[in-house]
């Protein structure tokens, strides 16, 4: 009589081949990655002789540490500063810096912001000190 052998269950899994495949996709992005350059952009050049156009030049919302603000060196309220953005923005839409102490609370600045859209202004930008 032939002995019939069960086959025996395995309870590990060969992961060589996998491995394998997995450098050689490496291997494969590798080799082009640095041959694609999606983010490239090519700008065009402008002469020395453009001038700043000063009918655009932003407006300086200054916040300082007690919270107050200030446009043109001039102290505004809150209400008087709204007043102020809306006058300076009826003829064009020129863009608003924020500039803050950086004492200052985050809240104060947030207000200051909120006045902005308010005012429905489009372009709001904070001013900050480049690090040495």
């Amino acid at each position: 009589m032939a002995r019939i052998r069960k086959r025996r269950m395995m309870n590990q899994i060969n992961v060589v081949p996998y491995i394998d495949v997995t450098l050689v996709l490496l291997v494969i992005f590798m080799v082009t990655a640095p041959m694609t350059n999606p983010g490239v952009l090519n700008l065009p050049k402008v002469g020395s002789g453009l001038s700043q156009n000063l009918a655009n030049r932003p407006i300086l919302v200054k916040v300082k540490i007690d919270g107050s603000t200030e446009i043109d060196g001039k102290n505004l309220t809150r209400d008087k500063l709204l007043f102020e953005i809306k006058k300076e923005l009826k003829d064009s839409s020129r863009p608003v810096v924020v500039a803050a102490d950086e004492k200052t609370q985050y809240g104060k600045v947030i207000e200051v912001m909120d006045l902005l859209k308010q005012a429905k202004v489009d372009k709001v930008g904070l001013l900050l000190k480049p690090a040495p």
